[in-house]
């Protein structure tokens, strides 16, 4: 498999990416300040992400912190005191800009997004973290919802991304509280898939990686769509939308993978499914 590399936007600094064996490593490049998310990171990301949509060497997106932070969250100076020093125009064109990748874009891109949280995660971070479809940590991560000791609330999405991933009591005892808990406890209570150690954490999110690229991608594609939507819909539309999500998915999915599925399965008697992908190749 060749590797090919995606130009970063020119200038660009606070964000790096590099595309390796269909597998895009986008980490935010802060390290001086814990990765804490700025003004440089909100456009950056933005750009990083119109790029790897377009990539066909991207297949699968990783997003992680360079230096020993995933992000300690936003950046009290230049996110907040300073735009909010500004023109009023200017601040919200940040805080929708900053909405659109860790929102918009990272819930509902046609590919498969990671998170490998190497480190410290905190405050803002989380909806970057929940955002992703799946996430790995180290186990000596350091995750906290602290915005209770700066005598803010956690705002943006963060608070409403939380409440869809944790149960009531975890979430308000972390929001209510600030306390710090670790990778470990992060994958105890749903907040990530599973926490492994330090050194084996970009080996376990490479091949997790692997696995999704092994998949169908139009199909792949269709299935996070339609947990996204249905998840805030009554059960009468969601079996409405997913018989319509389904009939789209088999119209449009230029693999016919269903068809291939079937005839390996009936056929040919060469895949036994639930033990893997079937033969994307023929």
């Amino acid at each position: 498999m060749s590797n090919a590399a995606t130009p970063a936007p020119q200038g660009a600094k606070s964000v790096l990416v590099r595309i390796e064996d269909g597998i895009a490593w986008v980490s935010l490049n802060r390290p001086e300040k814990r990765n804490a998310i700025n003004p440089a990171i909100v456009r950056e990301m933005n750009e990083a992400l119109d790029a790897l949509e377009m990539d066909d060497a991207c297949r699968v997106v990783v997003i992680t912190g360079s230096g020993e932070a995933f992000s300690a969250g936003q950046d009290l100076k230049e996110y907040f005191r300073e735009p909010d020093a500004g023109h009023p125009i200017l601040r919200e064109r940040l805080y929708k800009g900053n909405a659109a990748w860790q929102w918009r874009r990272m819930m509902h891109f046609p590919k498969p997004t990671i998170a490998m949280v190497n480190g410290w995660c905190f405050g803002g971070a989380f909806q970057v973290l929940l955002a992703c479809d799946l996430a790995v940590a180290d186990e000596d991560a350091t995750f906290g919802l602290s915005e209770i000791n700066w005598g803010i609330i956690p705002a943006g999405i963060v608070t409403k991304s939380v409440a869809m991933a944790l149960m009531q009591r975890t979430a308000l005892y972390y929001i209510m509280t600030g306390e710090p808990f670790d990778g470990r406890r992060a994958a105890e209570i749903g907040l990530v898939n599973f926490a492994v150690p330090k050194d084996q954490l970009e080996a376990r999110v490479r091949k997790l990686a692997n696995t999704l690229m092994q998949k169908n991608p139009h199909v792949l594609r269709a299935c996070k769509t339609g947990y996204h939507y249905v998840r805030e819909m009554s059960w009468d539309a969601s079996a409405e939308y997913l018989a319509a999500k389904s009939d789209q998915t088999k119209f449009r999915d230029p693999e016919q993978g269903d068809q291939k599925g079937m005839r390996q399965f009936l056929d040919e008697k060469s895949y036994r499914p639930g033990l893997g992908a079937y033969d994307r190749s023929r």
